[in-house]
């Protein structure tokens, strides 16, 4: 037999929120870039599989970070990314 007091709050009771918060594992690489090889002014895509789908994904060269454009194409579909580079130069070695 339960006490004469209520578990439950009555509706005259005021009620609190409660927040939860939760810390997202990162994303991991299941599998890394491979060296590709590509001639001048041609096109060459580069893959990587993320241990997380749509998981946010940056493309640098060094310091630089790369955008979408002429000369870059970023995809990503699931757990795959690809950037696409058009119109190769050496720079972009």
């Amino acid at each position: 037999r339960f006490p004469s007091t209520s578990f439950f709050p009555s509706p005259s009771c005021s009620r609190s929120k409660s927040y939860f918060y939760f810390i997202a594992l990162p994303a991991l690489f299941k599998q890394d870039l491979q060296d590709t090889e590509a001639e001048e002014g041609g096109t060459v895509t580069l893959r990587c599989e993320l241990s997380k789908p749509k998981a946010p994904v940056e493309w640098r060269k060094g310091d630089v970070t790369l955008y979408p454009g002429l000369k870059y194409e970023m995809r990503q579909q699931g757990c795959a990314a690809e950037l696409v580079i058009y119109d190769l130069e050496l720079e972009d070695s």
